[in-house]
This record gives C-alpha cells, sequence and structure tokens, in this order.
C-alpha cells in the first residue's frame, strides 16, 4: 500500500504528516522544486529523513500532496464571483479576494508560481480539470455582462490574467517590493487601495 494513502491514521501521524506540509511548503516556497531536497524538508520538519520516507515515497509526491490541496483554495475566489450581481461589484469583489489569499498565503502563491515557471509538469491535469471550465465560464460570465452594455468593451481573458499579476506579485516577489517600498509601508494596505482605483476605473470606461 503507497505510504501516503493509510486509510486510519493515528492522531500522531495525522500531526507529522501536517509538520511535514507545512515544513515542504516553506522549502518549496523559498527554493522551488528543483532547488528543494529531502534533508531539507527533514530538517525544517525537525524529523528524521526515514521518518519523511514512511509518509510519503519521496519529494515529488508531497509537492503533489501540497499542489492539489493548493488548488481548491485558489480557485474559491473566482468561484464566488456571482451572475447575479452588479458587474463591477462582483469583479471587484474578486480583486480583493485574491489580494487578501496572498497577503493571508503568500507560500502557496510562490508554490504555485513556481510549478507554473516549470510548465506545470505536476499540476497539468489539475489545471485542465478544474481551472480551465471555471475560466471559461467566468470569461463567458464577464463576457455577457459586456454584451449587457455592463461593462466596458474588454477581453475577459486578459482582464482577469491582469488581476492574478497584479495581486500575486506581492507575494511573489515580496523581497522587491518590501524592499522599494521601505520600512513602516503596509503594502497590502496600499496594494488594496491602488488596485482598487485602477481596476474601477478600468471597469467602468
Amino acid at each position: 500500500m503507497p505510504k501516503d494513502a493509510e486509510k486510519k491514521p493515528s492522531r500522531i501521524q495525522q500531526r507529522n504528516r501536517r509538520v511535514i506540509l507545512d515544513a515542504a511548503l516553506d522549502v518549496f516556497s523559498r527554493h522551488g522544486y528543483r532547488g528543494a531536497t529531502l534533508d531539507q524538508i527533514a530538517a525544517q520538519a525537525g524529523l528524521s529523513k526515514p521518518n519523511i520516507l514512511y509518509y510519503f515515497d519521496g519529494k515529488e509526491s508531497i509537492h503533489v500532496t501540497l499542489l492539489n490541496q493548493l488548488m481548491k483554495n485558489w480557485l474559491d475566489p473566482l468561484v464566488k464571483m456571482d451572475p447575479t450581481g452588479d458587474p463591477v461589484e462582483e469583479i471587484m469583489g474578486y480583486v480583493h479576494r485574491k489580494l487578501d489569499m496572498t497577503q493571508e498565503f503568500p507560500r502557496e502563491s510562490r508554490l504555485f508560481a513556481g510549478e507554473i515557471l516549470q510548465g506545470a509538469p505536476r499540476m497539468r491535469p489539475e489545471l485542465e480539470t478544474n481551472l480551465k471550465p471555471l475560466f471559461d465560464e467566468k470569461c463567458a460570465l464577464i463576457q455577457n455582462w459586456i454584451d449587457q452594455g455592463r461593462l466596458p468593451p474588454l477581453d475577459p481573458r486578459h482582464l482577469i490574467f491582469s488581476i492574478w499579476s497584479s495581486t500575486q506579485h506581492y507575494a511573489d516577489f515580496e523581497a522587491q517590493v518590501s524592499l522599494l517600498l521601505g520600512e513602516g509601508d503596509a503594502p497590502f494596505a496600499g496594494a488594496a487601495a491602488h488596485l482598487d482605483t485602477m481596476f474601477r476605473r478600468l471597469l467602468r470606461g
């Protein structure tokens, strides 16, 4: 039976899995998949390498587990865009949910970005099965609002790409953002105000 498919893990086993995954998330987000090692994950988790291999088959198994856990949370802000709501407010709600998620889960944002930069070798099935249909659905919704004259003419696909890039930048390039803003600045508070102004102007034509 695969190491990461036990049917009834004990409380200690559940705790150890959580510790390993949290440690791995930290290591992967700092070093990327290729730069991360099981030894680094073991050291971060405070466990031995054989202990890590008791729970997971290897580095890839841990990485795929983290990516699969990430995917649902990553899609939720887009799922919540309501077809019956006001178009501008629904899209702005999505902008702020994405920014909030970036602030709360910066390591996850960097994990996702690292996987995509490598060509999504371990996540492509999830992207094709879950992200693509949802992306197409929400693009169609935005296009419908445009056709109804409720939004100015724009490309829904590139609108969503712009939301992703502008919100996730604050986590994926955190070192650069912090350096350039300097001490004492609250990057996410400033980001929220700036993105709200920028996207509202775009959406009101």
